[in-house]
């Protein structure tokens, strides 16, 4: 089978659709399909590359910053996909169009499918859905929203990564939806020496924006400035220089660490390395961070927003509150610090959970569909 991708962001730039893409991507190679990626170009990024055996084609399109993309910038990239599937791949005619965020890739794949004359399948993350996410989409969803119903309605399939997701884009498009979980590479991740820290290390990685609720990590472990820890926030974003100016009001620039941006090894590294996994986010579809975070061995503290809760079992690998619960997560984090039984039990339940998310089982599922798509 030959499949074309479409996502407006892309290991090493982006967030956590990239690494979905990028994995599911190599999978599909590997089981023999031929998979092409056409994706944003940033910075020295070469306009094509392969990645063992995947051939990603990188446009230029505007993007000026790795960590997110502007609004300029997705035009862009829907103006260049719209144009070089259309008129500049005529060396690659797919079976099948699998495009990642309905919102802002899904025309460029409605134009693609009609050009080629081939189906396309949506992944909707979260981001694409109308309401999921509004400190983030507001606004603009405002005025494109009207536009949006036959992105959904021209799609062979329509596939969300949570059940939360799956849940909130019913209220806006009356389209069957199906639901295949975000997938990382277990493998590869799974922390096989699980070891408690002399200094508990307590991490985040994502993007410094409003949606990831970073301030309230900050507020938490002001609370628990007693007891002996350590924070590494990895990412960056607007809302970074906020969040350090608050640590350091804070009087714990001392016990926070600000790495910056890392590639997705890097990050795996650091999960390593540490010991619980922080994410009081607004909103969230199925956190890829939360997976790997998982199979990492951290135990998690998580928000209840979005599709947190389908990754957490209460207890057994990790605690969930509402978005801005500090005393909840005082709680449970005071007590994973000072009782290391708990936190290693925690930990080595985390690991072996994130089992039922491989990559592997994803990749499946999605081939699965794709092939009743095709026949059909």
């Amino acid at each position: 089978m030959k499949i074309l991708v479409l996502i407006h962001e892309f290991p090493p730039i982006g967030g956590g659709g990239g690494p979905i893409a990028r994995d599911l991507s190599l999978q599909w190679v590997k089981a023999g399909h031929q998979v092409r990626v056409v994706t944003a170009r940033f910075g020295d990024l070469p306009a094509r590359e392969n990645i063992d055996g995947l051939d990603v084609i990188r446009l230029d399109c505007h993007r000026t910053e790795s960590f997110r993309a502007k609004m300029k910038a997705m035009i862009g990239y829907v103006t260049a996909a719209s144009k070089y599937c259309c008129f500049d791949c005529k060396d690659f005619q797919p079976d099948l169009i699998h495009v990642h965020f309905a919102v802002p890739n899904g025309p460029a794949a409605m134009l693609a499918s009609r050009k080629m004359k081939v189906p396309y399948v949506i992944t909707a993350h979260l981001g694409d859905i109308p309401g999921a996410s509004p400190e983030k989409t507001k606004t603009w969803f405002k005025y494109i929203q009207p536009f949006t119903p036959p992105i959904w309605k021209n799609a062979a399939k329509v596939v969300a990564v949570s059940q939360y997701s799956r849940r909130m884009a019913l209220n806006s498009y009356n389209v069957p939806i199906d639901v295949i979980p975000n997938g990382i590479d277990y493998g590869k991740i799974k922390n096989t020496d699980i070891q408690l820290h002399e200094t508990p290390e307590i991490v985040f990685a994502g993007r410094f924006v409003p949606q990831k609720n970073l301030l309230q990590i900050v507020k938490t472990l002001s609370e628990i400035r007693d007891l002996n820890w350590h924070a590494t926030l990895i990412g960056d974003g607007q809302e970074k220089e906020a969040v350090v100016n608050e640590v350091n009001a804070a009087g714990l620039s001392g016990r926070f660490t600000f790495p910056g941006w890392k590639t997705p090894e890097e990050v795996i590294e650091i999960f390593h390395r540490s010991d619980i996994l922080f994410m009081p986010s607004l909103t969230e579809g199925l956190p890829v961070t939360g997976i790997q975070g998982m199979a990492s061995g951290l135990a998690l503290v998580l928000s209840n927003a979005g599709g947190n809760p389908e990754i957490v079992t209460e207890g057994e690998n990790g605690f969930v509150h509402e978005p801005n619960d500090t005393e909840g997560y005082d709680a449970d984090i005071r007590k994973l610090l000072t009782d290391p039984e708990l936190l290693l039990k925690i930990r080595e339940k985390s690991a072996a959970s994130a089992a039922a998310f491989d990559i592997r089982q994803t990749a499946e599922a999605y081939l699965d569909l794709f092939k009743e798509v095709c026949k059909n």
